[in-house]
């Protein structure tokens, strides 16, 4: 153990761990290693799409031959006395930063390429603009990995985002529905999907479909959890004995609260609250259908869990969903806002059990293509377009500005 090279990786769970290089890697191979800095948001404070890509991400490249990882939040834990300040956004954000900018540059100096996850709005200002800033001053690759189902109305508003963001070494999306709204404003993006945490889901096969009803969206308005409990009220006036489990938590929850006391569905409404990563796949083992009604929405993982963990799809088509769900094929799709459009689909799914399983089949089949191994053939050749990593070539400058990955990565 003692001559075995270690890297001190501090993962999205605010936790350090010496993870080896390679005990099996040859010297020529360490000598090609990336060295990777991930700046992205952490699992500590909120768990949500962003935090869980960026723990993932984070934990796949722990003990990997190819890239030595490290990791830096976004939002880091203010020191002991200074904790309260955690209530105060404003306030919250200025005493992080000197800290911050601080730790920033000693993990950029040490790194090839700074991964920067990024959001819109004052997120990117606040998060994603300090990493780029101090990457671009110590000549590091800058790679902005945005997430965010507002890129349009941001890039439109927002003149330093576009400048930015064309400034970058490379700009990755993981849907061809933001690739597309970034090109209108000439940023020049890759395609890379989400990645699915495998080891937390167990495909089932269900050989009947009862009405047991799932969504693991966070209680925010752009997810509609508003609109799946509406549809599901319509449900259970036919079925009595159909049953909805909400996995979240966020500033709606009081409202949905309010509104399943309302329809007076409290004993067919069960609350799940915000649930472990580790836990994801209980919970959907325990449904039959998945349902999503969110407003907005880009490439939400959500969706490709549910594929894995094999329940029929029933979503609205907003933002990138379609991209991601292909209407009769792995998934029924609705309109936007339409509860009972929702609804109706649900009922198409519980009485032809033919066309569930059909679905189900098809998302499962698809869900290989978010599996790490897949994610991870892709993330590298990006890695290495950007570090020029070839055998026996150190890290060397690339030009910005790439045009969009080739069909094969279009999702």
């Amino acid at each position: 153990m003692a001559s075995a090279d270690f890297a001190v990786t501090t993962g999205p769970r605010g936790l350090g761990a010496q993870s080896p290089t390679s005990r099996t890697a040859s010297p020529a191979t360490l000598q090609r290693r990336i060295e990777l800095l991930v700046a992205g948001p952490s699992l500590l404070q909120w768990l949500g799409g962003q935090e869980v890509q960026a723990d993932l991400l984070v934990r796949n490249w722990c003990d990997d031959p190819d890239v030595r990882v490290a990791f830096i939040p976004h939002n880091p834990v203010a020191p002991r006395g200074l904790r309260w300040t955690e209530r105060v956004p404003a306030l919250r954000t200025v005493v992080r930063l000197p800290a911050r900018l601080s730790s920033l540059y000693h993990a950029v100096r040490r790194s090839h390429i700074v991964h920067i996850f990024s959001a819109s709005h004052s997120s990117f200002l606040i998060a994603t603009l300090p990493a780029w800033c101090v990457a671009r001053l110590l000549r590091k690759r800058t790679l902005i990995h945005y997430h965010s189902p507002r890129g349009s109305e941001h890039l439109r508003r927002s003149r330093l985002a576009r400048l930015v963001l064309r400034g970058s070494d490379a700009v990755v999306v993981p849907s061809r529905y933001l690739a597309e709204i970034f090109a209108v404003y000439a940023v020049p993006t890759e395609i890379v999907a989400n990645v699915i945490d495998a080891a937390v889901l167990r495909f089932r096969y269900r050989r009947v479909i009862h009405p047991r009803l799932v969504c693991t969206r966070n209680f925010e308005s752009r997810y509609a959890v508003d609109l799946v409990v509406r549809a599901f009220a319509e449900i259970n006036k036919e079925i009595p004995s159909a049953r909805l489990l909400l996995a979240g938590r966020g500033p709606q929850e009081a409202t949905i609260r309010a509104l399943v006391a309302e329809l007076e569905l409290g004993n067919e409404v069960e609350f799940c609250g915000a649930v472990p990563r580790d836990r994801i796949g209980t919970i959907l083992d325990r449904a039959d259908i998945f349902v999503n009604a969110s407003r907005m929405d880009n490439m939400p993982v959500s969706i490709l869990e549910a594929f894995a963990a094999g329940l029929p799809v029933v979503s609205a088509a907003s933002g990138g969903i379609p991209y991601l769900v292909e209407h009769e094929r792995t998934g029924l799709l609705s309109e936007v806002g339409d509860a009972s459009a929702l609804a109706q689909n649900v009922r198409r799914i519980i009485s032809n059990q033919a066309l569930a399983r059909r679905l189900a089949g098809n998302a499962f089949e698809e869900s290989s293509r978010f599996r790490w191994p897949a994610i991870r053939a892709e993330w590298l050749r990006t890695y290495r377009a950007l570090a020029r990593v070839d055998a026996g070539h150190a890290p060397t400058r690339v030009q910005s500005g790439r045009a969009p990955a080739g069909a094969d990565a279009q999702r």
